[in-house]
């Protein structure tokens, strides 16, 4: 294929992730920066899927995968324990609560959420309690494709093809301020302050209730939505009084993003289970972690005496080594703490975006920020659905050179267009205001192609 040939199905034998797009065929990053066969390059403003958190072309991660594989490739976790699963798990408690201690690694953020899920299940049935079977999430919401996962994922749209093979979830509204009712300012708004937890809970049954699952920060379905003061604490409080456990998904949140390890450590709230994915690994090999401690774990271990939940990858020594050399570097360099310092130059920055008419709210914490798109500012109508404009947006962003991440229809009418913003933790204050200004010419392009 020469330089510049888009690819597209139906060309070629890759089964593309989207059918109707063509996609430009990226050569090498560095930084910050991808460029395609062409030598154009795009200021990755999302790290991919809010996945490269330490850039694009570190030689420290590509050496460490290599030194790995050249030792050992793979052994199957059911026979067998290795030197990289143990170190990155051992960093793993260095980061972690108190007593949220043992990990299990998987490869993507949906396959840690199911091993969460039933887990916890596990954790009730032998503890003889079988009747808490049920799940609770927040709606709008996003914990994975995969059944479960889905399941306990508030998007409509998602959700409808498959709505005869999942399983029957109660959601509790979330809080999603600029799209409340309240919008934000009632104290005692059910959604906003995290009563609408225990109104659910009351309704179903405390008795029957196994988890409740929820983003510290919201990722894709409410774009960086970050709950008010005390909500955290009164959703664990709520939890510990009905006796249902805590599930912090934090693969999109967590891992540095917001400027903290745990994008929940601000509220100093401990889950009872966290979960991580996309950038602990750098997006340098497959990986996730669902984390626990011996209070789940005991019940297990005098029981069944395993979780059930085990995949061929699991604890896969390349990954793990990616993991570890990607945290070590996190703790050298201090880029969880550059993190929380170039956060707040983007979400100075992004604000500036709120002059223009068609931007209803920027939102976020650390170098994670969600732009929220209107039709309509006063009403914060959103704009049509059948004009896909986040996906327009998306188009014209990437033809200015900027890679930013897509969401639309997360709200119950199925409408709704954002776009998530995530730079690397390595992002200069001169690359923010690239982005920023490449942010605000595709967005004029965008709208003058709808008008």
């Amino acid at each position: 294929m020469p330089p510049g040939a888009l690819s597209h199905y139906p060309d070629g034998h890759v089964l593309y992730r989207r059918l109707a797009k063509s996609f430009p065929k990226i050569v090498r990053g560095e930084g910050c920066w991808l460029y395609d066969d062409t030598g154009k390059r795009y200021l990755d403003a999302s790290s991919g899927a809010l996945v490269s958190n330490l850039g694009h072309g570190n030689a420290g991660l590509a050496k460490a995968i290599g030194e790995q594989a050249a030792r050992v490739g793979y052994v199957s976790g059911v026979a067998f324990t290795n030197d990289a699963v143990e170190e990155l798990a051992a960093e793993f408690s260095t980061l972690t609560a108190d007593g949220l201690d043992k990990t299990l690694f998987c490869c993507n953020g949906g396959d840690a959420v199911e091993a969460a899920l039933k887990v916890a299940r596990q954790f009730w049935a032998e503890s003889g309690r079988p009747e808490k079977r049920k799940v609770l999430s927040l709606f709008p919401s996003y914990h994975g494709n995969t059944l479960l996962a889905l399941s306990v994922s508030g998007r409509p749209a998602y959700r409808k093809q498959f709505r005869d093979w999942l399983i029957p979830v109660c959601n509790v509204p979330a809080p999603y301020a600029y799209r409340c009712a309240c919008r934000g300012e009632a104290e005692d708004c059910p959604a906003c302050s995290g009563s609408a937890l225990e109104d659910v809970l009351l309704q179903e049954g405390p008795e029957t209730v196994a988890a409740f699952i929820a983003e510290p920060v919201g990722g894709s379905s409410t774009g960086a939505s970050v709950p008010r003061d005390g909500y955290w604490q009164k959703i664990r409080e709520i939890c510990d009084r009905h006796e249902v456990l805590f599930i912090a998904d934090e693969v999109m949140v967590g891992a540095g993003r917001t400027g903290t390890w745990s994008a929940l450590e601000p509220y100093a709230v401990a889950p009872d289970f966290q979960i991580f994915g996309k950038g602990i690994s750098g997006g340098y090999a497959p990986l996730s972690a669902m984390v626990t401690s011996r209070r789940i774990l005991d019940v297990l271990a005098k029981g069944s005496g395993a979780p059930s939940h085990n995949q061929t990858f699991s604890q896969f020594p390349i990954s793990c080594a990616a993991g570890l050399e990607a945290i070590r570097q996190l703790k050298a360099q201090g880029l969880i703490e550059r993190c929380a310092q170039m956060g707040e130059i983007l979400q100075r920055r992004l604000a500036e975006l709120l002059d223009h008419p068609h931007v209803g709210d920027v939102r976020g914490r650390g170098l994670f920020a969600g732009v929220e798109f209107v039709a309509d500012k006063a009403s914060r109508e959103p704009f049509e659905p059948r004009l896909r404009f986040a996906d327009s947006f998306t188009q014209a962003a990437q033809a200015a050179g900027l890679a930013v991440w897509p969401n639309s229809g997360y709200t119950e009418r199925e409408n709704g267009d954002l776009v998530l913003i995530g730079p690397p933790f390595i992002v200069t204050e001169s690359e923010i205001s690239e982005l920023v200004e490449r942010f605000r010419s595709a967005l004029d392009t965008a709208i003058a192609k709808i008008r």
